[in-house]
């Protein structure tokens, strides 16, 4: 019998030790010539080309419409013009015509070629100031690039004006800054800026223009007056403000009553039980610390004039930046909602008042309304709304009579001392004392500082 043949990768041990192995590697590459990949990557370039040089087209149509002037493009059609009726009716003139055009739109490409390498900033000194001040804003624009840059113009929007600011001949990679100043005639917000750099031809038939996004907010104040010290809380004790609820221990003695059971013992009244043969007992006013609310009307209606709405503006930022100097707890309300927000169901729209600058900015963004919550509704509401107040300012216009200030001062708690406080142009200061209201009608701002000392006899 024939034995099996040895498999060529069996190991032999014996004396000797070999190892033997032999290893093939076959590889089979079958390639499909159906799928076309080269073909679908050659398409897809094409296709992307194509787009490319559609976008690229688009963008530099639109850039180059951009930059005929509303000139440029009279003389454009009286070139066209001119061209049809020549080759029309074989007119002279009308050749001449598109012939003096072409002439002046060649003259004046030339002046938008190449680019500048500018870098701009703008630099405020301060970005508030009270009404009527001056702001001081300097551009500061370097040549960035290795060529000279030839005069041109920047115009800087400031408001709803625009500040056209010429800049000199320019070495490479010098540096220079261009003043302007700003006087700030009413309150609001002024924004500075994008500053835009357009270069044009002498006839201004084409203009380019390069636009920086950098933006200032300039935030002007209303005018405001200093108050007498402790005036927004009226009456300042160490502790707080005396309030009209009587309690049965404080710090602030009001009177004496017979001892009921349950009264401590600490609170009875020597003298009196000694005098009297009856144990009485001490009884205290409250004290609180004062919790003021500054409530402005922002009814443009309400207002004869728009010089009385902005003394308005001054009257209640005078009082509410003295409630936030002196660190009182305030709350500071009007009925006007800021732009892009919607309008709060209650009407009442509230102030940021962490500190006076905070506060300020946001009576410098204060604006008219045209419909609004009455100032009665707005009175009603506060006094739902917030609870253990000691003095309620009410501002409004000189179209709010008495009768109605009164009603809005009625909504809040007898304890609750009420400050309504008209504003009616060029008239004299006076006041009126109502139980716990004080009425007063301000014809200037100056006029208050006196009101309230008056209110505090």
């Amino acid at each position: 019998m024939r034995k099996p043949a040895q498999r060529r990768d069996e190991t032999r041990t014996g004396t000797r030790t070999r190892t033997r192995t032999r290893t093939r590697t076959r590889t089979r590459t079958v390639t499909s010539i159906g799928s076309t990949p080269v073909a679908l990557t050659r398409r897809t370039r094409a296709k992307r080309w194509a787009r490319g040089a559609r976008e690229a087209a688009a963008q530099w149509g639109g850039s180059a419409l951009r930059a005929v002037t509303p000139l440029g493009w009279f003389v454009i059609v009286l070139t066209l013009v001119g061209i049809i009726l020549g080759a029309a009716y074989g007119w002279i003139e009308a050749w001449y015509l598109a012939c003096a055009g072409l002439v002046l739109l060649l003259i004046a490409s030339p002046f938008l070629i190449g680019s500048r390498a500018y870098e701009v900033s703008i630099h405020l000194d301060k970005d508030h100031v009270v009404a009527g001040g001056v702001i001081e804003i300097g551009v500061r624009v370097h040549n960035d690039g290795a060529r000279p840059a030839l005069p041109t113009l920047a115009e800087l929007p400031v408001g709803p004006a625009l500040r056209e600011l010429p800049i000199p001949f320019m070495a490479p990679h010098h540096e220079m800054v261009l003043p302007t100043s700003v006087p700030t005639v009413s309150r609001g917000v002024i924004p500075v800026g994008p500053l835009t750099i357009a270069r044009r031809d002498p006839l201004s038939l084409l203009r380019r223009e390069v636009t920086w996004d950098d933006r200032r907010l300039v935030h002007v104040h209303p005018r405001t007056v200093q108050l007498p010290a402790n005036s927004s809380g009226l009456v300042r004790d160490i502790e707080g403000i005396a309030s009209r609820r009587i309690v049965d221990s404080d710090l602030s003695f009001y009177a004496v009553r017979e001892y009921v059971p349950g009264d401590s013992i600490r609170h009875i009244h020597w003298k009196s039980t000694a005098r009297t043969g009856t144990t009485m007992v001490r009884q205290y006013e409250e004290s609180q610390t004062a919790r003021v609310a500054v409530l402005f009307d922002a009814i443009r209606e309400e207002y004869a004039s728009e010089e009385e709405f902005e003394l308005g503006v001054s009257l209640a930022a005078s009082l509410s930046v003295q409630a936030v100097r002196e660190g009182r707890d305030r709350f500071v309300a009007s009925g006007w909602v800021p732009a892009g927000r919607r309008a709060r169901i209650d009407g009442l729209e509230e102030l940021p008042s962490r500190e006076p600058l905070q506060l300020m900015n946001a009576w410098s963004a204060l604006g008219a309304m045209p419909e609004a919550q009455p100032i009665e509704v707005l009175a009603n509401t506060l006094s739902h709304s917030l609870r253990d107040l000691s003095v309620v300012m009410l501002i409004t216009g000189s179209k709010v009579s008495f009768a109605r200030l009164r009603r809005a001062a009625a909504t809040f708690p007898g304890d609750v001392h009420v400050l309504a406080i008209r504003a009616e142009m060029y008239a004299d200061p006076r006041m009126q004392r109502v139980d716990a209201v004080s009425l007063f009608t301000a014809g200037a701002l100056e006029d208050l500082p006196q009101l309230l000392v008056r209110s505090l006899r």
